[in-house]
């Protein structure tokens, strides 16, 4: 086979022995895309949420061989989208020996490679690129030019004695370099209007033209870019020619249910288990409070008091739950536990991660705090409700009626914390629903705050709060 590592072909010659078929990008994709539907596997492996939404319609741009326009707020997973169609090339393509823009041997386009051929015929040298090589990527900016994207005439191969009118003396830009290949634009409209045009020739003629050069060079290019749709009216937008040359545009979206905002968290937030000169040190974040950490996100984005026309990433989320996950890190090692459990005082912390990430729209000046906290007591609520049966608590608060008061705070142990469910013997049920049996000092005192939480935010407990500690008691 011409693609194992040892047997690749070295030479035109040898290349067209070994049956090798040379085929458009879009059409090599759209073989590689045929074979995943047929075998009921996705396009590609981390991202979710998409399944029934956004890939059916990337799965019909790939078999129609467009070029696409991802649409979305920030955080939607575009970017991550575009550079795993990498995954459907072949993995090794052969190319002629020494050529920029990566000539196909049958069919070169450049006048290095053409030259090559012809002087050479059948033992023109071949070489073998990766498909990680085939990818190529620009982040629009203002300042970006058509030097940039599509080439410029290189003075030192001027200053080196060829006239301007050998085409040698291009220098190719990043498009034409990723030829045969996959070409990402992200935030489109940030790219000035005059430079959007340079690429109408690339979308619809297939082309380049570089200057006042008689050259035609047809390029071979799947050409894929994002966008934000505020991007339109407070950046630029993508002009209407070039609108129209892509062959589809897909809307994304953040995930629908919260489930998939947790599986996006634990696949992306990094684990904080440590070694310490007293050994490792493990955190554990219950599944309510990673449930109230994507619930945040979620009551965040249909909050009248976050500007949703910037959007709330999921980046939030899992920043919301690093943060989370450092706060206990940092609790547990100053109280010198090895195996710690988040809990709601670690809360707190997400005031610091979220603000940089959502706009808080409010009349009055310096309410950006409460709002935060507010939202941070709503995910509580929610998940709350949802996970603990009122039935579990009603002994609860009986108990509290009955004259028990609980102490709660960051600075409390675990084994101190957990000690009051064996105060306040009603606690166990709904505790041990919370913790599945486990019976760690850690999983217990995370429990046994979180259902106190959950029933002052009920209004069935009353809580004074002072400096990091909180005192539960009854409403009457």
């Amino acid at each position: 086979m011409a693609d194992e590592t040892n047997n690749r072909a070295t030479t035109l010659g040898e290349l067209q022995a070994s049956g090798w078929v040379s085929r458009p990008v879009k059409q090599e994709v759209r073989e590689h895309a045929i074979a995943k539907v047929i075998a009921g596997e996705p396009l590609f492996t981390g991202v979710q949420g998409y399944e029934n939404t956004v890939m059916p319609q990337l799965e019909n741009a790939l078999l129609a061989g467009h070029d696409v326009v991802f649409l979305g707020e920030r955080g939607q997973a575009k970017t991550r989208m575009i550079r795993s169609l990498t995954g459907l090339l072949d993995e090794w393509m052969p190319i002629v020996a020494g050529s920029e823009i990566m000539d196909d041997p049958y069919n070169p386009v450049s006048k290095y490679a053409k030259d090559l051929v012809a002087e050479h015929g059948d033992a023109t040298p071949v070489d073998w690129v990766h498909r990680d090589l085939r990818y190529g990527e620009k982040l629009a900016t203002p300042d970006t030019s058509i030097a940039d994207l599509i080439g410029e005439v290189d003075p030192i191969k001027v200053a080196e004695g060829r006239y301007l009118s050998d085409e040698l003396t291009l220098h190719y830009g990043m498009v034409p370099r990723t030829n045969r290949g996959i070409f990402a634009i992200n935030e489109l409209p940030d790219l000035s209007e005059r430079i959007q045009v340079g690429l109408l020739n690339v979308l619809e003629e297939r082309d380049v033209q570089i200057r006042g050069y008689k050259i035609r060079l047809p390029l071979d290019v799947m050409l894929m870019a994002s966008a934000n749709p505020e991007d339109y009216t407070n950046r630029g937008r993508i002009i209407t020619p070039l609108k129209d040359r892509f062959g589809s545009q897909i809307r994304t979206h953040y995930p629908l249910e919260v489930q998939t905002e947790v599986d996006i968290m634990l696949q992306e937030a990094q684990s904080l288990d440590i070694e310490t000169p007293n050994g490792p040190v493990t955190v554990n974040v219950p599944g309510y409070l990673t449930d109230v950490v994507a619930t945040f996100s979620h009551l965040a984005r249909s909050s009248t008091q976050v500007n949703q026309r910037s959007g709330v990433s999921v980046r939030l989320s899992v920043s919301n739950y690093e943060a989370l996950s450092a706060n206990a890190l940092r609790r547990g090692l100053r109280s010198g536990e090895t195996s710690i459990v988040a809990r709601v005082d670690d809360l707190g912390a997400l005031a610091a991660s979220s603000m940089g990430k959502i706009e808080i729209e409010s009349i009055d000046e310096g309410r950006d705090g409460a709002i935060m906290e507010s939202l941070i007591k709503g995910a509580v609520l929610t998940v709350f409700k949802e996970v603990v049966p009122p039935a579990q608590t009603r002994a609860v608060v009986d108990a509290f009626e009955e004259g028990a008061v609980a102490h709660t705070g960051e600075t409390m142990t675990s084994a101190e914390l957990a000690a009051v469910a064996e105060q306040v013997d009603a606690l166990k049920t709904p505790v041990k629903v919370l913790t599945g049996g486990d019976e760690s000092p850690g999983a217990v005192a995370a429990a046994v705050e979180f259902i106190l939480e959950g029933l002052h935010l009920s209004k069935r407990l009353n809580k004074d709060a002072s400096g990091g500690s909180a005192t539960y008691r009854s409403r009457t």
